[in-house]
């Protein structure tokens, strides 16, 4: 057997060993016998319960949910009558000073609610919260959420599903086993619909910076620039954006990270330019291969082996990457339903205050995701300087321009 042979071999099977511990901790614990208590948040009206973080507990045995609140009487009732006539609750804050759950899903999708409702299960003693991205709206309101779930002991979880996905472990091992070879970058992209742009970069792109930190540590600078077509963004142009994230504008963005890691990454978002079977993922970028993962898809990553840059006559095949390994069938049944669904999330989260550790994307990992989205606004203001992080200020960077 060669050399190259017998790597691989090495690299698979260690890659195989790798899937089965992460799957298998975050079951073991996940079966004990305990039911934990779930209070839902949502707003009917003002992002909703996001993406299903209502009924994820639906299916999962170890929890039972024990209440709701939403603001909105007819989505209240409507939610109530999917959760099995749970008591509902017009306030959270009674719903939390009553029923005093253990975790708390802090649903909406519009992202103006989250601090104060995740201050205020934090304060009301959760032992957990499940958070809907974006997380908040800016590093001062991270900074506030971090240190109320410091203060009461709360494990606070981001709803980046992908992230609690089994094949990430064996895709960080090949890379740094030298699948890919040298990783020379990495290159994201949002869907590039019509929210392409800013909103694309906090809706979408927020998963994106979240695997890029996985891969590639913290990041150190950005720079970035918005434009309007082709007219770089100017004060005049920030309205409020959708979906409650605060000033933004343009249609355009180009951004510019170095990692800690050492590796220079970026994103970009371009409005209407998107392919859907082709974009909102990123691509680790090596001199003798590449890996690409594609958000929400199952397989979530392919292998793609030979010098990107190198042309060929030879067809280049795109192996799928499982929690088994390369080019291995995936183990695991069900798995795209168990990442979409959040079931892997909540176990990751229920294993996480049982062990006293870190969700998987925990609070600190979603306020870092969030400076790396405001450093994007602070590099444009200063005209495409690249700034550094952890950021100085802490308010939104386009406020210097509506004083």
């Amino acid at each position: 057997m060669s050399h190259k042979a017998l790597n691989r071999r090495r690299f698979l099977s260690t890659s195989a060993t790798l899937g089965a511990v992460a799957l298998s901790g975050r079951f073991s614990v996940a079966s004990r016998q305990k039911r934990w208590r779930v209070g839902i948040i949502g707003h009917t009206g003002r992002g909703n319960y996001g993406h299903g973080l209502h009924t994820m507990w639906l299916r999962l045995p170890e929890t039972e949910i024990v209440g709701l609140a939403d603001a909105d009487d007819g989505g209240r009732e409507d939610a109530r009558r999917k959760l099995g006539d749970v008591p509902a609750f017009s306030d959270y804050r009674q719903m939390l000073g009553e029923l005093k759950p253990e975790i708390v899903a802090v649903s909406p999708r519009h992202v103006d609610q989250h601090r104060d409702m995740a201050v205020a299960a934090a304060e009301a003693g959760a032992r957990g919260i499940y958070c809907e991205k974006p997380f908040c709206r800016t590093p001062a309101e991270a900074d506030e959420i971090v240190a109320a779930c410091e203060q009461s002991g709360t494990k606070l979880a981001i709803a980046h599903r992908n992230r609690y996905h089994p094949a990430l472990p064996v895709v960080k091992r090949a890379v740094e086993e030298g699948a890919i070879g040298r990783l020379l970058e990495i290159r994201g992209r949002g869907k590039e619909d019509r929210r392409g742009g800013g909103l694309d970069l906090w809706v979408l792109g927020s998963h994106v910076l979240d695997l890029t930190r996985f891969f590639a540590g913290d990041a150190r600078s950005c720079s970035a620039q918005f434009f309007d077509g082709a007219r770089p963004v100017t004060a005049e142009d920030v309205t409020q954006g959708a979906e409650g994230v605060g000033p933004l504008a343009g249609d355009r963005l180009h951004a510019r990270y170095e990692m800690s890691g050492g590796v220079t990454a970026y994103f970009d978002s371009i409005r209407e330019a998107g392919v859907r079977e082709a974009n909102f993922g990123l691509q680790l970028i090596g001199n003798k291969g590449l890996i690409d993962l594609r958000i929400d898809v199952e397989p979530l990553a392919h292998f793609v082996p030979g010098n990107p840059f190198l042309p060929t006559d030879e067809p280049r095949p795109w192996i799928p990457i499982t929690s088994a390994g390369i080019g291995k069938p995936e183990p695991i049944a069900e798995l795209n339903s168990q990442v979409a669904n959040h079931v892997l999330p909540a176990r990751d989260l229920i294993a996480s205050i049982i062990e006293d550790r870190p969700p998987l994307c925990s609070v600190n990992d979603g306020r870092a995701i969030i400076e790396m989205i405001h450093a994007t606004f602070a590099s444009h203001v200063r005209n495409d300087v690249q700034v550094e992080l952890p950021l100085e200020s802490r308010e939104h960077p386009f406020k210097a321009w509506q004083r």
